[in-house]
C-alpha cells in the first residue's frame, strides 16, 4: 500500500520548475558523429547547388519568377491577417528574446552557462554565415525586381538567403539541440521544423522573398545546427572564465576592494542562484582608510582567579551529660568487675550532619512569656482530710 503523498497535477507542474540543489550530473553535450558529418557535408552541397542555379539563372529563377507573377497574397487573401502574425516567428528580435529567456530560465535552475552561451554562438554565426552571402551576392526581392527572368545579383539586395527563413530554423531548433532526453529532443525538432517550414512558406505568399531564397535559408540555419558541436569546446572555455571572473569579482567585493557604488550594482549580480551572500572580511587597522574612524574596542572584563574551595567541617559532638549513678548500681557494677564480668558495650550514637546552633538560634521548648506556673496564686487545702479506706 503506497504512503507518499500523491501531488496534484499542477503541483507536480510547479515542482519540476523549481531549481536543481547542484548542476546536474546527466547532462551531455552533442559530439560529431559520422552520422552528423554525413548530414553535413550532404546539407553543403545543396547549398552550393542552389547558389549555381540562382548564379546561372536556370530553372529554379524561372520557378521564382512564376510563383511571383501568381500573387498567392491575392488568391487567398482571408490568409493575410493571420500569416502577417506567424511571420513574426522568424524575425530575429522577437524569436531571440523568448528563446533567450527560456534558456535563462534552465541556465539559472541547471547552474550552466552552456545554454545561454550556446545560443550567443549559434546566432553569432548564422549572422556571420547569412550575412557574407547577403552582401557578397546583392540580390533583388521580387517586389524590387526590374528584368523579367533575370536573378536580379548583384544589385545591392540583401534578400538571398532569407534571413527570416535561416533564423527560425536557428533560433527554434536550438531548444532541440540543447534538450536532455530523446523525447524531447524529437518533439522540439518536430515543432522547430513546422515553425521554420511556415515562416519560409509565408514570405513566399506575402511576396518578400524568391522560392530560392527561402531554400536557401532552410538550409543555412540547417548547417548552423549541424556544425554546433565543433565549437563545444569554446563554449565550455567561455562558462569556465565566465565562472572564473565571477569567483574574482566575489573574492574582491568581499575584501572591500570595490567602490560602495560599484558594490551595490554588483553584488545583486554576483548573489544570483542565491548560493554566496555579501560577508565582508574585517580590515585590520593599518589597512583601514585615514579618513574612516576607528570604532570603540570592546571592553575586556577581568577574568576572576580560583577561589579557594570552602570546606565546612562538620561540628565536634557534645559531650553527653554527666548523670548520677545510685549507690545500689555502682555497687553491682563492682561486683560484677570483680567476678570477672565485663560490661555490655554501649551502642554507637549516630550523629546528624547538621550544624551545630547556638543557643540563641534554637527553638525554645517553652513558650515566650513568664516563667511562672499557671494558677500559682491557688494554694492547695491543706486541711482537708484524707479520705477513709473502705471496707474497714
Amino acid at each position: 500500500m503506497r504512503t507518499d503523498q500523491i501531488l496534484p497535477r499542477l503541483e507536480r507542474v510547479f515542482a519540476r520548475l523549481d531549481r536543481e540543489p547542484e548542476r546536474p550530473a546527466h547532462l551531455q553535450t552533442p559530439r560529431m558523429s559520422r552520422h552528423r558529418v554525413v548530414l553535413l557535408g550532404a546539407t553543403l552541397g545543396f547549398y552550393l547547388a542552389i547558389v549555381v542555379a540562382v548564379l546561372t539563372t536556370s530553372w529554379l529563377v524561372r520557378l521564382d519568377w512564376q510563383i511571383m507573377f501568381f500573387r498567392p497574397y491575392e488568391q487567398w487573401p482571408q490568409l493575410h491577417a493571420f500569416l502577417d502574425y506567424l511571420v513574426v516567428l522568424g524575425q530575429r528580435g522577437p524569436t531571440a528574446v523568448m528563446v533567450a529567456a527560456w534558456l535563462g530560465w534552465r541556465s539559472w535552475r541547471q547552474h550552466t552557462l552552456r545554454p545561454l552561451i550556446t545560443l550567443g554562438v549559434a546566432l553569432l554565426l548564422l549572422n556571420i554565415t547569412v550575412g557574407a552571402v547577403k552582401l557578397g551576392l546583392g540580390r533583388l526581392g521580387p517586389h524590387y525586381a526590374t528584368e523579367i527572368g533575370s536573378a536580379e545579383l548583384f544589385a545591392g539586395g540583401d534578400i538571398f538567403p532569407s534571413g527570416h527563413t535561416a533564423n527560425a530554423v536557428v533560433t527554434w531548433g536550438i531548444l532541440a539541440y540543447l534538450a536532455s532526453t530523446v523525447v524531447t529532443r524529437r518533439v522540439l525538432s518536430l515543432v522547430s521544423a513546422v515553425v521554420s517550414l511556415s515562416v519560409g512558406a509565408t514570405t513566399v505568399y506575402l511576396g518578400t522573398h524568391w522560392v530560392s531564397d527561402v531554400l536557401l535559408g532552410w538550409l543555412a540555419g540547417l548547417l548552423v545546427l549541424l556544425a554546433l558541436p565543433w565549437f563545444e569546446p569554446f563554449i565550455a572555455l567561455a562558462e569556465a572564465y565566465v565562472f572564473d571572473v565571477r569567483a574574482r569579482l566575489r573574492s574582491l567585493v568581499e575584501a572591500g576592494q570595490v567602490p560602495e557604488a560599484l558594490t551595490g550594482v554588483l553584488v545583486p549580480l554576483l548573489s544570483a542562484g542565491g548560493k554566496w551572500q555579501l560577508q565582508r572580511a574585517a580590515a585590520e587597522p593599518s589597512e583601514r582608510p585615514s579618513g574612516e574612524p576607528v570604532p570603540p574596542a570592546a571592553p575586556v572584563l577581568p577574568v576572576p582567579l580560583v577561589q579557594p574551595a570552602v570546606v565546612l567541617r562538620q561540628p565536634e559532638p557534645a559531650e553527653p551529660p554527666q548523670v548520677p549513678v545510685p549507690a545500689s548500681a555502682a555497687a553491682s557494677a563492682s561486683a560484677q568487675a570483680a567476678a570477672g564480668h565485663q560490661p555490655a558495650a554501649r551502642p554507637a550514637v549516630h550523629l546528624s550532619g547538621r550544624p551545630h546552633l547556638i543557643r540563641s538560634e534554637r527553638t525554645p521548648l517553652t513558650p515566650a512569656g513568664s516563667r511562672r506556673p499557671a494558677h500559682a496564686d491557688r494554694a492547695p487545702v491543706r486541711g482537708a482530710a484524707p479520705r477513709p479506706a473502705t471496707g474497714g
